[in-house]
């Protein structure tokens, strides 16, 4: 799979998806992400863009860094956002080939943030979504590294070997066995899903001890998330 692709399939469809969208719909709120609008996050990621190729890129992604790309374009249509991501996709995709492509992660994860807010699902088996899953899953073995190893399983019917993931040594070892349709795995390890959600997924084990792992984006929703 090749991630540079993924993100050029992953921004086309988010501006498939939010062309010719009706500005009151633009205001609707994200419940993934509930201090911002559908035209909130797409300032985000539009402004996620432009920063990394300014060199503006904290480690860390703080929230004042996410505030300011919001800010900086509050007075933007989701037209002139769209016009402004489509000027940067060049650019964004050279710098990619040097740098690596950590933008996918962003555009992937809150493309489905949009889907679920404008109540139209997509991409829920994409490229893109496969490499941030399993990108995550590492992330998710890192906050985890003191613990028992976690099994991950996708459950899904006949054909095709279901993706596994096990956070440190053998799967045969694990304390803990998570399992769910890969979508479902993936917004799990983006912080989308709620502590009831995780433990409807165990299958064996207690999962409690990983929940902060599981939170590594952000605090894990109150109230599912309608998607």
């Amino acid at each position: 799979m090749d991630p540079i692709l993924a993100w050029r399939e992953a921004h086309s469809r988010v501006v498939g998806l939010l062309t010719g969208l009706d500005p009151r719909r633009a205001g609707t709120v994200v419940p993934a992400c509930p201090d911002w609008t559908v035209r909130d996050l797409l300032s985000h990621m539009v402004g996620l863009a432009a920063d990394v190729l300014d060199g503006d890129e904290p480690d860390d992604h703080n929230e004042q860094w996410t505030k300011a790309q919001v800010e900086a374009r509050r007075d933007r249509s989701v037209a002139e956002l769209l016009a402004e991501w489509g000027e940067l996709v060049e650019d964004l995709v050279a710098w990619m080939g040097e740098n690596g492509s950590r933008p996918l992660n962003d555009v992937v994860i809150h493309e489905q943030d949009l889907r679920g807010a404008l109540d139209q699902p997509g991409a829920r088996d994409s490229d893109g979504l496969r490499v941030v899953r399993d990108r995550l899953a590492g992330r998710l073995a890192d906050a985890a590294a003191d613990l028992p190893p976690l099994l991950l399983v996708e459950a899904r019917g006949a054909g095709g070997d279901p993706w596994t993931f096990v956070t440190r040594g053998s799967a045969d070892d694990a304390a803990c066995v998570v399992s769910a349709d890969g979508f479902e795995l993936f917004r799990a390890l983006t912080s989308r899903r709620t502590e009831d959600q995780l433990r409807a997924m165990v299958v064996h084990g207690d999962v409690s001890p990983y929940l902060p792992a599981f939170a590594g984006l952000g605090s894990l929703p109150d109230e599912t998330l309608p998607e």
